[in-house]
Protein backbone atom coordinates (compact mmCIF):
# COMPACT_ATOMS: atom_id res chain seq x y z
CA UNK A 1 0.00 0.00 0.00
CA UNK A 2 1.41 3.46 -0.94
CA UNK A 3 2.45 5.93 1.69
CA UNK A 4 -0.45 8.57 0.58
CA UNK A 5 -3.43 5.91 0.64
CA UNK A 6 -2.60 5.43 4.10
CA UNK A 7 -1.87 9.20 4.90
CA UNK A 8 -5.24 9.57 3.38
CA UNK A 9 -6.94 6.66 5.20
CA UNK A 10 -5.73 7.53 8.25
CA UNK A 11 -7.06 11.24 7.56
CA UNK A 12 -10.59 10.30 6.58
CA UNK A 13 -10.76 8.30 10.05
CA UNK A 14 -9.87 11.32 11.80
CA UNK A 15 -12.37 13.59 9.87
CA UNK A 16 -15.13 10.58 10.57
CA UNK A 17 -14.52 10.75 14.23
CA UNK A 18 -14.43 14.27 14.30
CA UNK A 19 -18.23 13.87 12.25
CA UNK A 20 -19.06 11.88 14.99
CA UNK A 21 -18.32 13.55 18.00
CA UNK A 22 -20.38 16.66 16.46
CA UNK A 23 -23.15 14.42 15.89
CA UNK A 24 -22.91 13.21 19.59
CA UNK A 25 -22.83 16.61 20.45
CA UNK A 26 -25.84 17.26 18.34
CA UNK A 27 -27.79 14.42 19.99
CA UNK A 28 -27.38 15.22 23.72
CA UNK A 29 -27.45 19.21 22.53
CA UNK A 30 -30.23 19.25 19.95
CA UNK A 31 -33.35 21.49 20.59
CA UNK A 32 -35.98 18.96 19.39
CA UNK A 33 -36.59 15.81 18.85
CA UNK A 34 -35.93 15.48 14.59
CA UNK A 35 -33.01 17.16 15.59
CA UNK A 36 -31.86 14.10 17.63
CA UNK A 37 -32.98 11.90 15.29
CA UNK A 38 -31.10 13.08 12.47
CA UNK A 39 -27.42 13.56 14.49
CA UNK A 40 -28.46 9.67 15.21
CA UNK A 41 -28.31 9.19 11.72
CA UNK A 42 -25.38 11.30 11.07
CA UNK A 43 -24.00 8.88 13.76
CA UNK A 44 -24.22 5.48 12.50
CA UNK A 45 -23.42 6.27 9.19
CA UNK A 46 -20.19 8.09 10.23
CA UNK A 47 -19.85 4.79 12.31
CA UNK A 48 -20.18 2.87 9.28
CA UNK A 49 -18.01 5.05 7.10
CA UNK A 50 -15.29 4.45 9.83
CA UNK A 51 -15.86 0.46 9.53
CA UNK A 52 -14.95 0.83 5.60
CA UNK A 53 -11.82 2.74 6.53
CA UNK A 54 -10.76 0.63 9.07
CA UNK A 55 -11.66 -2.41 6.71
CA UNK A 56 -9.80 -0.65 3.99
CA UNK A 57 -6.48 0.37 6.55
CA UNK A 58 -6.21 -3.06 7.91
CA UNK A 59 -7.37 -5.21 4.51
CA UNK A 60 -10.11 -7.44 6.62
CA UNK A 61 -13.85 -8.37 5.95
CA UNK A 62 -14.71 -8.87 9.30
CA UNK A 63 -15.17 -4.49 9.24
CA UNK A 64 -17.05 -5.20 6.25
CA UNK A 65 -19.83 -7.14 7.61
CA UNK A 66 -19.81 -4.69 11.01
CA UNK A 67 -20.26 -1.87 8.62
CA UNK A 68 -23.20 -3.96 7.08
CA UNK A 69 -24.76 -4.48 10.36
CA UNK A 70 -24.58 -0.74 11.91
CA UNK A 71 -26.50 -0.02 8.46
CA UNK A 72 -29.14 -2.57 8.56
CA UNK A 73 -29.76 -0.97 12.41
CA UNK A 74 -29.78 2.19 11.70
CA UNK A 75 -32.11 2.23 9.31
CA UNK A 76 -34.43 0.27 11.24
CA UNK A 77 -33.94 2.36 13.91
CA UNK A 78 -34.39 5.54 11.17
CA UNK A 79 -37.56 4.47 9.99
CA UNK A 80 -39.26 3.42 13.71
CA UNK A 81 -37.98 6.70 14.99
CA UNK A 82 -39.58 8.78 12.29
CA UNK A 83 -42.66 6.76 12.46
CA UNK A 84 -42.74 7.69 15.73
CA UNK A 85 -42.41 11.27 15.47
CA UNK A 86 -45.29 11.39 13.11
CA UNK A 87 -47.73 9.05 13.99
CA UNK A 88 -46.86 9.28 18.19
CA UNK A 89 -46.74 5.17 18.06
CA UNK A 90 -44.74 2.17 16.89
CA UNK A 91 -47.24 -0.54 16.36
CA UNK A 92 -50.65 0.12 14.26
Amino acid sequence: MSPFLVWSLWAALLLLVLAMAFAALRLLKGPSAQDRVLALDCLYVSGMLAMLVLALTYGSSMYFEAALLIALFGFVGSMTMAKFLLRGEVIE
